[in-house]
């Protein structure tokens, strides 16, 4: 393998000082143009690359934000970094990705990883299966900027970029009640990640207001996916009290919940349903699917503006911001 150029190869071939080549590589106005032409000619000959890592060492800053999502394939999670990554790259960062595929030790190993690569920050949603928050702690008391967005929890003290779930959860029931629904199924997940149990709070609320009862058989919190939403919405048209509406944790299970009813030869909006996070998908399958769009390219770009915030801040605070957005449920055929 090739050992990579370095300034000290640039100041032998030149036969000038280190210092003078670092200079001039940053454009220093010590050193003569002529001298700074030459050092830039032959780095650009030699395919010299600014090692970034020591120049982070000396600066005490990287220019690199670390997100830590659960998953690349969820197209919200796409939308929020697509708009986050240019925000950020306006102010001349960059943005360096990890997936944790929902596991709490690939997460650890995340945080672990960013640290070690002297990011300036961290940008996280937690995976569905973290309860332990020490390690996200942990990079904050090392005095990281840290920001929690989507999947937020309120036990850690920590700035958060989020849209008010409980009011989805509210909204997508009550629109499926003011449609004439009293029997809504509600397939979702059993993780405690506090999003989906303030969406469940939503969803009780609703139905309370409007004078239902709230039945066990109706509810189903397990897996969140197109096989759990089959399974799901198999169960409860089996069961005595049949729903006549059915809200899926996101827009896969409400897609699975659509191919089972289909199975039975129902077609939404006979029996009505509703997802959530607006997925690409979920207009263009048919029958359309309503869902609730928790606004991703909006906080992909608060995101980057509570960092920029933070980073530029002189003398810390103890003052976390909460930035809260407003869910917006999206109408379409399936209910």
């Amino acid at each position: 393998m090739e050992k990579k150029p370095t300034i000290y190869d640039i100041a032998k071939a030149l036969n000038v000082t280190t210092s003078t080549v670092s200079r001039a590589l940053k454009n220093s106005s010590l050193i003569s143009e002529e001298t700074r032409e030459r050092v830039w000619e032959y780095a650009k000959k030699i395919n010299y690359r600014p090692n970034k890592l020591a120049s982070s060492l000396s600066s005490g800053k990287s220019n690199i934000v670390g997100i830590i999502i659960p998953s690349a394939l969820i197209q919200f999670f796409s939308a929020v970094i697509n708009s986050l990554e240019q925000e950020l790259q306006q102010e001349g960062y960059n943005v360096l990705l990890y997936q944790t595929n929902e596991s709490y030790n690939s997460e650890v190993n995340g945080i672990k990883t960013l640290l070690e690569a002297q990011v300036d920050g961290i940008i996280i949603s937690p995976s569905l299966e973290t309860y332990d928050f020490s390690h996200i702690n942990k990079a904050h008391q090392e005095g990281i900027p840290v920001i929690q967005f989507d999947r937020i929890d309120d036990r850690l003290n920590l700035p958060s970029v989020s849209i008010d779930d409980e009011k989805a959860g509210y909204m997508v029931t009550k629109h499926l009640i003011d449609s004439g629904n009293e029997r809504i199924g509600y397939i979702s997940t059993n993780s405690e990640v506090q999003i989906f149990r303030q969406r469940f709070e939503g969803y009780k609320r609703a139905l309370s207001e409007a004078g239902y009862l709230y039945r066990e058989s109706l509810v189903l919190l397990d897996e969140m996916s197109i096989k759990g939403g089959m399974y799901g919405a198999r169960k409860m048209m089996e069961s005595k009290h049949k729903p006549d509406a059915f809200i899926g944790g996101d827009d896969f299970t409400a897609l699975g919940i659509i191919k089972e009813l289909s199975k039975m030869n129902i077609v939404p909006p006979q029996i009505s349903v509703v997802g959530f996070a607006n997925q690409t998908f979920s207009e263009f399958i048919t029958p359309s699917l309503s869902t609730i769009d928790q606004q991703a390219v909006n906080m992909g770009k608060e995101c980057a503006k509570l960092f920029l915030k933070i980073s530029k801040k002189k003398g810390g605070s103890n003052k976390h911001e909460k930035i809260v957005l407003d869910p917006i449920l999206i109408e379409r055929e399936s209910s």
